[in-house]
């Protein structure tokens, strides 16, 4: 069962899931999913293809955003228009967590949606420090 830690109503991270989660993220109410791990990172972590198919047949949307290291700007940007567009919530997942929620923060920061307290208190409370990130 994956470990979803809810950010906002429209937006939760998760650590790496596994094929079996798709079906339940559905079932949890998410419409997109977005996968910010590059193919082969970690011996065993399904590919980008295998969970787009999981995906898609639990009816779910599938975006493959990767990010090595921290995200680029084309990363941010990537993000900030796949969840504007998704029509409800959205599920986005790495190795952990982190890259995910960074480059979720940074798009807020950068549009101005949200500032740089409320994105620290808010990965605070799901787990993650964006202190550093933000600064």
């Amino acid at each position: 069962m994956a470990d979803y830690r809810k950010v906002t109503d429209d937006f939760t991270v998760a650590p790496q899931i596994a094929l079996s989660d798709l079906a339940d993220a559905a079932a949890r109410g998410f419409v997109l999913v977005i996968n910010n791990r590059p193919d082969g990172e970690q011996p065993g972590q399904p590919t980008s293809a295998e969970v787009e198919a999981a995906a898609n047949a639990a009816g779910l949307a599938y975006v493959h955003i990767p990010v090595i290291g921290g995200p680029g700007p084309d990363q941010v940007e990537a993000v900030r228009a796949a969840i504007a567009t998704a029509g409800g919530p959205v599920l986005a997942f790495c190795r952990s967590g982190t890259r995910s929620i960074v480059t979720w923060s940074i798009g807020q920061a950068m549009s101005g949606e949200r500032d740089r307290g409320e994105l620290v208190s808010l990965g605070a409370a799901a787990g993650y420090d964006l202190g550093g990130v933000l600064g």
